[in-house]
């Protein structure tokens, strides 16, 4: 049967290394996780006590394509707490996890064959997303000299765009945009009529000053959220995206025919995790220490070019000093020290071969432990 050149995408090399991972443990090997971007802790209990209660009154079904208007409101509390903005709930459409949010933002923004800008190293779905809907990513190496997020002076010589993705905090540097970068982004891209996408799922999850939300400094842009992370729900698929008022219709009727609707128990449990403050400021408070550890013992074991990470919960080294493969490297780590860890090639086509990232989303003991055998691997290598 016939397949499409739209749907030749690049593997996510990340879940390769998942599945090489959970053989090695199938075989009996126990195996340290800092390859994927996934919080070790489950969803709050507060969101499984909710959901229960759900299940135990009655069906769960479709909700209107938007979302629970309840939740819509909740999202919208949680910017004016975070960042003091007095949202609409109207413009918050709730999404099956951030890959539904980019598919309806990059559907609703841009026809095929339009060019749009991401920065390199960034998300990698990003420009898979984007391939498989006609539409040409383009992207934008960003300098280390710039903590590794683009500025509009990268964007300026590349003609024809229709839209440009930004992430901040950034996957997979954890580097983050400060205010006046940020606001010079959103200016650039109006003053060439370029849409904006700033794609915020790390938010939240910061060590120093918080992250800034592009919504902060205008509303003609979309935003995209999600659960995954700083709540701690990644397998509940549950996420949310910001829009303009005049395209709510728009997104709405995207909604309605690509996903019907978001699930309806994630919903439920998405609702009551807004209100579970404590236990996620604790589950952060375990990342500080995680971070605190790896940027202290990671040089020790030889990597010692890392991007100043600002939030999230990665490191991302720079290992031209070992390896012109880094995905030869991580297979090596993987083998021989039990630490599964991500080569950058899925970051940044052209730059990756000579980076890793490394995850400390787990548990301390787990961070220690791997951090214990990179130590002891690297210095026999």
């Amino acid at each position: 049967m016939r397949v499409s050149r739209r749907g030749q995408v690049d593997p996510f090399i990340v879940m390769d290394v998942m599945e090489a991972a959970r053989a090695a443990e199938a075989a009996g090997r126990r195996i340290i996780h800092m390859e994927v971007g996934q919080p070790g802790t489950a969803a709050p209990a507060g969101a499984r006590a909710a959901l229960a209660r759900a299940m135990a009154a009655g069906p769960l079904g479709y909700t209107v394509a938007l979302g629970l208007p309840e939740l819509r409101a909740g999202i919208a509390q949680l910017y004016r707490r975070w960042y003091g903005v007095d949202l609409n709930p109207d413009r918050v459409v709730v999404t099956a996890g951030s890959s539904a949010g980019f598919i309806l933002s990059f559907t609703a923004l841009f026809d095929a064959g339009d060019r749009v800008a991401l920065g390199e190293p960034g998300y990698p779905s990003y420009r898979q997303i984007l391939r498989a809907l006609s539409l040409t990513p383009v992207g934008v190496p960003a300098d280390p000299a710039n903590r590794l997020q683009p500025v509009p002076a990268d964007l300026a010589g590349v003609p024809d765009l229709a839209g440009v993705i930004v992430a901040s905090p950034g996957n997979p540097t954890g580097t983050m945009l400060d205010r006046a970068h940020l606001a010079a982004l959103m200016g650039h891209a109006a003053d060439r009529g370029i849409a904006f996408i700033s794609d915020e799922i790390y938010h939240g999850l910061h060590y120093g000053d918080r992250a800034v939300s592009a919504l902060e400094l205008g509303d003609d842009v979309h935003v995209i959220n999600s659960f995954s992370k700083y709540f701690s729900m990644t397998g509940w698929r549950i996420g949310w995206m910001v829009v303009p008022e005049d395209q709510i219709r728009l997104i709405e009727r995207l909604a309605q025919n690509l996903f019907i609707c978001p699930p309806h128990a994630s919903q439920v449990a998405a609702l009551a995790a807004l209100d579970c403050v404590e236990e996620l400021e604790a589950n952060r408070a375990v990342y500080a220490r995680n971070r605190a550890l790896m940027l202290e013992r990671l040089p020790q074991a030889g990597f010692a070019r890392i991007a100043p990470p600002d939030g999230a919960f990665y490191i991302y080294a720079d290992v031209s000093d070992l390896t012109q493969d880094s995905r030869a490297l991580a297979a090596e780590i993987l083998d021989r020290a039990g630490v599964a860890v991500t080569p950058g090639l899925d970051f940044d086509p052209v730059r990756g071969a000579t980076t890793l990232r490394f995850s400390y989303a787990r548990t301390t003991a787990e961070i220690e432990e791997g951090l214990a055998r990179l130590a002891a691997h690297m210095a026999q290598r």
